[in-house]
């Protein structure tokens, strides 16, 4: 059994972003910078954008925070982008979900402009990866990929279970997993809480990657020997024996399934970390393609 470590993948492509950043500040190149915008005062959504604030620091990057009180109108946040998209020194941003519940995020996602989305949520970003071409994939699907493709899992001719159909995760994935190339070349099947027969169809699985957000839901008995095993649940979990109050649980009873898994995720330690990593790669990404784009 293989741990897929996130921590250390993760660290490992931080650096190589950090090396990338070095050699443009050496030729007097501007380096990429990242905004988010956080409506509110959500403790998780607090947490988890001042990790992103922290990891721009940490690579060289520039980084904005932009916050706004939870009474933020749609109007007022939507005149936000689209200053955020104007603006020729920010090179990607992101709006931290869940938003209020007097904003639309549907119309929210639409109006970020399509090269700075680095979150790859914008329909037009969505429609490029489900066609192949070269876009922002969504950074946690884009994480798995990494994870997968760094410690060199086989998935060409696998059979590829997705558990959960989200526009974050789910759905990404069983497109990615599906794709011609590598990581990809699996026959996928994508589940969700209409699926009948689903701990039947999981059983089969050459992969699972699991997307469903309830604690401990995969158990050993359901999956089968040398499995691959991608857990993306974060949960926590009420614990007095912790400091916080609470622990981070995945979708997988992971003691009991890791001695059956071939390749397995922690959680946390996981899929987590990759998805910040692969944000950070996204801005790369899009501030090479600004570049370009202004030597035109």
């Amino acid at each position: 059994m293989t741990i897929l470590d996130g921590r250390k993948i993760s660290s490992d492509i931080k650096e190589e972003i950090t090396q990338a950043v070095n050699k443009m500040k050496d030729k007097g190149e501007k380096v990429p910078h990242l905004a988010a915008v956080l409506v509110g005062n959500d403790g998780a959504s607090l947490t988890y954008v001042g990790s992103k604030v922290k990891a721009c620091e940490q690579i060289g990057f520039e980084s904005t925070l932009v916050q706004m009180p939870s009474t933020t109108s749609e109007i007022e946040l939507l005149s936000k982008i689209k200053e955020l998209n104007e603006d020729q020194d920010i090179d990607g941003f992101i709006v931290q979900l869940p938003l209020p519940p007097q904003i639309d995020t549907q119309k929210v996602l639409l109006a970020v402009d399509p090269d700075k989305d680095v979150d790859g949520f914008h329909p037009m970003n969505f429609g490029k990866m489900a066609l192949d071409m070269s876009t922002f994939i969504p950074a946690t699907p884009f994480g798995i990929l990494e994870l997968l493709e760094r410690y060199q899992v086989e998935t060409k001719g696998k059979h590829t279970v997705v558990i959960g159909r989200s526009h974050i995760v789910g759905r990404p994935m069983s497109i990615l997993m599906g794709r011609k190339g590598w990581p990809g070349n699996s026959t996928v099947t994508l589940t969700h809480s209409h699926t009948k027969n689903i701990t039947q169809i999981i059983s089969q699985a050459d992969i699972v990657i699991s997307a469903l957000g309830i604690p401990n839901f995969l158990k050993a008995e359901m999956v089968k020997d040398d499995a691959i095993v991608i857990d993306v649940g974060i949960t926590r979990v009420a614990d007095d024996t912790k400091k916080r109050g609470y622990k981070i649980v995945g979708d997988v009873d992971y003691d009991a399934v890791k001695k059956k898994a071939s390749f397995i995720t922690p959680v946390p330690g996981g899929v987590g970390p990759m998805t910040i990593a692969m944000l950070l790669k996204n801005t790369l990404l899009a501030r090479e393609r600004h570049r370009v784009n202004q030597a035109l």
